[in-house]
């Protein structure tokens, strides 16, 4: 069964961001739009790149009203100590999610139980706490904000827009679908 449009499950975690802890729970996550991004662990080699790059277009997705959390198997301390010795985590102005019992890498099924570390998985949340965007694989890939800020875009326009569809490649401003039967067979 997918969790696409799902609600999240309750959690409670402690989140490290602008040099401070946070408490972090699935009520914090209602009322806005939100992105998770899970990966597997800190002070390893894809991470820092993807967790800069999100960091990069932040700003971007907080116009949108969006907010940022990255998420990992780590302790909310590790967080702290990455951030103080890493360039690329420097730039991290999101909150960065503690999960060390494993918890919310399971409640979105990311976890790998015989590592202890979570897949590379991204979920975009509505402000009723629906997960409407998954994108879950290996963690060998890295991602791409710029995409990911595409399909926050789209997810956000249908969901102001009922009965709308943003067909592939949609960009903002770009032309969109209403389904029809006068579609059919037309596209």
């Amino acid at each position: 069964m997918s969790l696409i449009n799902t609600q999240i499950k309750p959690f409670n975690a402690t989140a490290y961001v602008d040099g401070k802890f946070i408490d972090v729970s699935d009520e914090s996550l209602k009322g806005k739009w939100a992105v998770l991004m899970f990966y597997p662990a800190d002070f390893t080699f894809v991470c820092p790149t993807e967790l800069e790059d999100l960091a990069d277009k932040q700003p971007e997705f907080a116009a949108l009203g969006v907010n940022v959390y990255g998420v990992s198997t780590d302790t909310h301390f590790a967080h702290k100590a990455w951030h103080d010795t890493s360039d690329a985590i420097k730039k991290v102005n999101y909150p960065l999610i503690g999960d060390p019992t494993g918890k919310l890498s399971r409640n979105f099924e990311v976890m790998i139980e015989e590592e202890g570390l979570a897949l590379r998985g991204t979920f975009v949340i509505n402000p009723e706490g629906q997960i409407k965007i998954m994108e879950v694989h290996d963690n060998g890939i890295g991602r791409d904000a710029s995409e990911l800020l595409r399909k926050v875009k789209a997810a956000k326009y249908v969901a102001e827009h009922p009965g709308e569809v943003c067909p592939a490649k949609w960009t903002e401003g770009a032309a969109t679908l209403t389904p029809s039967l006068d579609l059919v067979g037309k596209i």
